[in-house]
């Protein structure tokens, strides 16, 4: 009723799953992922203790292929089980029970595994796998739902769509640095999930995005007076310059972009982008 893709970054060292299915919040069940340990889908007759429980094991010093063993073991319906793990140094490992309904399977590669029951055919992992393999996406949450993307293109589940989720993992990279939620996305009940999933990945990277240090713009000359415009277009007067910053700093908060205000003096562009189209937009206001 899932198809599902568990990945390892390999150069950032971020773990993650995405899921979609024709099924209510799935986001709920489905992924588990732990900074620094690994990521796990767990699906089919979902049994939540192969996320939780595979996670501890990973965290124990299990690799994934013994972490999987040990529940598949202790587990007495194994053969309508669905999971797949991935390490921190990108081994995996996956199980698909004999039980499985409709089409199931899995394909693996580096750091990865896609993985799906009731699909309306193999085509639908052949296309997520063919996706993994040549795509040059950097972020792993957009390259996990990119990969939802391209199993629905061939079928997805055969019973249609209502949910999908992404869940990606970093050491200290939730908001405000105090635990390892990158990201975590859920569309629980829709009709076309994944590209709302889509929608709201968007967002988070404007709200909750870093900028890129090298993109930073001087708060001077021409960028400067463009701020000082648009802050008092919408009604966030500075004054002077002395108040620019303190108020830009506020407005920001206001507007949850306080995490890409990182340094005095320097301004995020997609800060600046989303203060002139709100001026434009306050201008034009009757």
């Amino acid at each position: 009723m899932t198809f599902t893709v568990v990945a390892r970054d390999a150069q950032t060292g971020d773990v993650g799953v995405a899921v979609q299915s024709k099924f209510l919040a799935v986001g709920s069940v489905v992924p588990h992922a732990k900074a620094g340990v690994g990521a796990i889908g767990t699906q089919a007759l979902v049994h939540i203790g192969y996320g939780t429980e595979g996670l501890r094991l990973l965290e124990a010093g299990l690799s994934p292929a013994e972490a999987l063993r040990s529940l598949v073991t202790a587990d007495d319906l194994p053969e309508r089980r669905q999971v797949a793990i991935v390490g921190t140094d990108g081994s995996v490992a996956h199980h698909t029970g004999t039980g499985c309904t409709g089409y199931a399977g899995a394909i693996e590669g580096p750091g990865w595994v896609v993985m799906g029951n009731m699909l309306t055919g193999p085509e639908v992992l052949d296309e997520m796998a063919d996706y993994l393999g040549r795509t040059d996406e950097s972020r792993l949450a957009h390259r996990l739902v990119a990969c939802l993307r391209a199993g629905a293109s061939r079928g997805g589940d055969r019973r249609g769509q209502q949910s999908a989720a992404v869940l990606v993992c970093r050491p200290r990279g939730s908001y405000g640095g105090h635990g390892d939620r990158l990201v975590d996305l859920r569309i629980d009940d829709s009709t076309v999930p994944i590209e709302d999933l889509a929608r709201i990945l968007e967002l988070h990277d404007l709200h909750f995005g870093h900028p890129d240090p090298d993109s930073l713009l001087p708060l001077e000359g021409e960028i400067e007076k463009q701020v000082y415009r648009a802050l008092r277009q919408v009604g966030r007067d500075p004054g002077g310059r002395a108040g620019l910053w303190p108020v830009l700093e506020s407005w920001a908060g206001i507007n949850n972009v306080e995490e890409r205000m990182t340094t005095q003096g320097m301004i995020d562009p997609v800060v600046l982008k989303l203060l002139l189209e709100q001026a434009a937009c306050t201008e034009m206001s009757p």
